[in-house]
């Protein structure tokens, strides 16, 4: 598990890299109220991006873990369904954008769903193959890959014309997504074999697949709800400082990922056996997840000055949004590791519970602050809404830890 978590993270630390490259070349191709034009239509086909695959991923990561020969049927399924659910969703998004964002965003919905909803999703399930099987080599190429045509993508556009419309990078940004999703589609076909599509496995594991399909997608809501509602006020250029700052703040979660990602398939394993097994590992990782959260944390809150001077004077505002952020990686490696101890011991149902439970918390919070206070107001509605979830997570895996013992 150490050497395929050093691989992610090896492979997710030159992605960082180009990530870092990539969202700094951006930022200047864009400007802030470009910037917050693109993120508020990317946050809303976001929100339920997940539901694409309707959790094939995860069905695919826990039962292929341990029967390798039903490879096919799942792996078929992956690609089934998030074509046809990803392609339904992208008409309901593109119906719904004018409606609920504005105009300028709105615009940007068809391409931004796509991308989302299609494109990014088969990479991401096909990288749960590797996963499944322990290869995390080839799943750090494959997230290098996307993030190097990204780069070289934003890179060619700043040559070439310097700066660029919301709606022109949206395009370029949905090319490369699709790109992506067909170098990643065909290495797994090629190299573990031909996909098989079986509708009496959809069936058979649907409502599983469901839960971890809600439970990821609340995921996603209490991280973009924010995004979307501040587009939903048309407030583009603190979307902009707002985007720019978060953005900073999940490519400084990255190594806490990289740890969960390579656990999974153990917990999983160990989960076969009880709760407690899975806890056990958990609570190991959280000690190393913990350590680097805080270390990211102090990292960014002493850096946060170097913004301007980094990605440009329009974005002066985001050196207080990233220090008002800069503690969610502390929280994030408490939920992140505890609820994988649940989903591990399948008590995803509790672990979904608790999402929910953050979503809703986060959007009450932005209804009421957002309006106010503009992305100050949703920057407390995040801390406060991962916090809760770290402290719901770890009080619910402390009390199925106590009446395991007790039975």
């Amino acid at each position: 598990m150490a050497r395929n978590a050093g691989w992610l993270v090896a492979g997710q630390g030159l992605g960082l890299l180009l990530q870092a490259a990539y969202f700094v070349i951006l930022a200047r191709l864009l400007g802030p109220l470009q910037y917050g034009v693109y993120a508020g239509a990317f946050a809303f086909a976001n929100l339920v991006a997940q539901y694409s695959a309707l959790g094939t991923g995860s069905i695919f990561l826990r039962y292929v873990s341990s029967d390798r020969s039903t490879f096919a049927v799942y792996w078929g399924n992956i690609l089934v369904v998030t074509s046809v659910v990803g392609g339904a969703l992208v008409v309901v998004l593109d119906l719904l954008g004018p409606r609920l964002l504005n105009p300028a965003s709105a615009a940007l919905v068809l391409l931004a769903a796509i991308g989302n909803c299609i494109c990014s999703q088969l990479t991401i399930e096909s990288a749960r193959v590797f996963q499944t099987f322990e290869q995390m080599r080839l799943t750090a190429l494959l997230n290098l890959l996307t993030n190097l045509m990204r780069t070289i993508a934003a890179v060619a556009m700043l040559l070439a014309m310097h700066t660029v419309s919301a709606w022109q990078w949206a395009l370029v940004s949905t090319l490369v997504s699709a790109a992506a999703a067909g170098v990643t589609v065909v290495t797994v076909t090629r190299r573990f074999g031909r996909p098989r599509f079986e509708l009496k496995l959809f069936f058979k594991r649907g409502t599983e697949g469901l839960g971890f399909a809600v439970a990821m997608s609340t995921s996603s809501l209490y991280n973009d709800l924010d995004k979307t509602m501040l587009s939903h006020y048309g407030m583009n250029h603190a979307n902009g400082i707002y985007s720019m700052a978060y953005r900073i703040v999940d490519i400084a979660t990255i190594p806490i990922f990289s740890v969960r990602d390579a656990a999974m398939p153990r917990l999983f394993n160990l989960g076969r056996t009880g709760i407690a097994a899975s806890a056990e590992l958990s609570s190991r990782l959280l000690r190393r997840t913990l350590s680097l959260g805080v270390l990211s944390s102090a990292f960014m809150f002493v850096a946060a000055p170097l913004i301007p001077l980094v990605v440009g004077e329009g974005f002066l505002e985001g050196v207080a949004a990233l220090r008002w952020l800069c503690l969610i990686p502390v929280f994030r490696s408490v939920h992140q590791m505890t609820g994988c101890a649940l989903t591990g011991a399948g008590m995803q149902n509790y672990r979904t519970g608790t999402q929910l439970t953050a979503a809703a918390i986060n959007f009450f919070l932005n209804l009421w602050m957002i309006p106010k206070w503009g992305w100050h107001g949703a920057a407390w509605s995040s801390l406060g809404t991962d916090a809760a979830l770290a402290v719901m997570n770890w009080s619910i895996l402390r009390i199925q830890l106590n009446r395991s013992a007790d039975a």
